[in-house]
């Protein structure tokens, strides 16, 4: 009881501190001119998009475009850094594609100037900007650490942050019209394979990141969070040298749907903040074993930490290779390092009830959009296949992940679950889905076996 008094008080202030400083900190406050203006801006590009691209979007795609507009202007609202996100954005991406143009027109474009026009190869080609954002995230998780001992160091590993996301954002505006230009058969959304994923798992737990760096104001958290996107960008650089997985290729008939474009962004919100989640628990028990000398109760931290970075050498592969040996024990120095130094890190940490708030309110987001995302895959199923659940094995794991979060927020909400419980919880949380997003496709044959490694 004491416990859940102590958080619901320090949430409550944290929440009065935000109300009262939010427009600071890129919070919510009462909607002005720029909001008025921003609305303006994005229905006016929605209008150009219409004009340029029509040939290139369905009614669906269309109908998507224009609801995403009061969206991002209520997103804006309530978090000011992502409208100025969106229209930098934007506007690089119109850059690159008049780039390809070649000024003859944006509905023109010739794929081959990447290689010849100086700002595509280095810079605005997908490719370009997504090694960008793999580079820019590895600097940023290292500027975060050293952040420990260097404030200076902790503000660049943000500015880092937000670069990478940039990058990435932009790259995949861009690879969107990439392909179109290949074939009007072959250009989709860029969230139909594992490469565009991945990409998309990294920006969204960075910007979740991002927001509760700014509501909770302390970077110390960014070192743990960005190490799970790190994981993320190791294994999509691996993915594509030896798969040449950022080649843009002609969609499989069963993800020629509309279905698809609603149904995996809704998803990956829930898998970034499930991750995030996970590494606040993480933190969460390196702050609440700061001050203790018992190694035996850091084992069940390490062996959990130790697991989840062997998880691209798990699931990655069925053979085990040098590279995920190197991998996996890279890993393990790094979570023992962090365990070494508990004290000073723990010292630099926000309180228990701030790291426990954070981890609740990153589970309850992504659990109502995993929500979302299964409704959605059950209607897109029953559009596809004549039903709308099938027990397929990729079924079967998102149901279990649903279920794994639901009784988190149950026991929370209805038993007061906090504290050390509630953090292995969330980290456990994090090996269940990733075993839902990698392990079923690589290990389980069924239908949304796609693809393999």
């Amino acid at each position: 009881m004491s416990d859940t008094m102590t958080t619901s008080t320090g949430a409550a202030m944290w929440d009065q501190a935000m109300s009262a400083s939010g427009d600071a900190r890129g919070q919510r406050g009462r909607p002005d001119w720029t909001d008025v203006a921003y609305f303006v801006a994005l229905s006016l590009g929605v209008v150009y998009a219409f004009a340029e691209f029509n040939y290139a979007m369905d009614i669906y795609e269309k109908a998507i475009l224009v609801c995403v507009v009061p969206m991002l202007v209520w997103m804006g609202w309530l978090w000011r850094p992502l409208r100025t996100l969106s229209v930098v954005a934007g506007l690089v991406a119109l850059l690159a594609v008049w780039l390809y143009s070649g000024g003859a027109g944006l509905h023109q474009g010739d794929i081959t100037r990447a290689e010849s026009v100086f700002l595509l190869r280095y810079l605005l080609s997908s490719q370009s900007a997504i090694l960008w954002m793999c580079a820019l995230f590895v600097l940023a998780t290292a500027s975060y650490w050293v952040g420990y001992v260097s404030h200076t160091a902790a503000w660049l590993g943000s500015g880092l942050t937000w670069a990478a996301v940039y990058a990435g954002t932009i790259g995949l505006l861009v690879r969107w019209r990439e392909g179109h230009l290949l074939g009007p058969d072959i250009g989709h959304i860029p969230v139909s394979n594992l490469y565009e994923v991945f990409v998309l798992f990294a920006l969204i737990t960075a910007l979740f990141y991002l927001y509760y760096e700014r509501r909770y104001a302390t970077r110390a958290l960014g070192g743990f969070v960005l190490l799970v996107v790190t994981s993320a960008v190791v294994f999509l650089l691996w993915y594509s040298v030896t798969r040449e997985a950022f080649q843009i290729q002609p969609l499989v008939p069963a993800l020629k749907s509309w279905w698809m474009k609603l149904h995996v962004p809704a998803n990956f919100i829930g898998y970034g903040t499930f991750a995030l989640a996970a590494m606040v628990g993480f933190a969460y028990l390196v702050k609440e074993h700061s001050e203790t000398t018992s190694r035996a109760r850091l084992i069940p931290v390490f062996l959990l930490g130790a697991i989840l970075c062997a998880e691209p050498f798990m699931f990655g592969s069925r053979e085990v290779s040098a590279t995920w040996m190197l991998y996996f024990g890279v890993g393990a120095l790094i979570v023992g390092g962090i365990l070494a130094f508990r004290k000073p890190i723990g010292q630099r940490l926000p309180s228990l009830e701030i790291l426990d708030d954070i981890m609740y309110r990153a589970i309850a987001v992504g659990f109502a959009f995993f929500t979302i995302a299964t409704i959605l895959g059950a209607l897109w199923a029953a559009d596809a296949w004549g039903t709308y659940w099938q027990w397929d094995p990729k079924e079967t794991w998102a149901l279990i992940v649903w279920l794994n979060y639901a009784a988190w927020l149950h026991m929370r909400l209805m038993k007061g679950l906090r504290g050390t419980m509630a953090a292995y919880w969330a980290l456990a949380g994090l090996l269940i889905t990733s075993f839902a997003f990698l392990g079923v496709n690589m290990f389980l044959s069924g239908l949304h076996s796609y693809g393999e490694l």
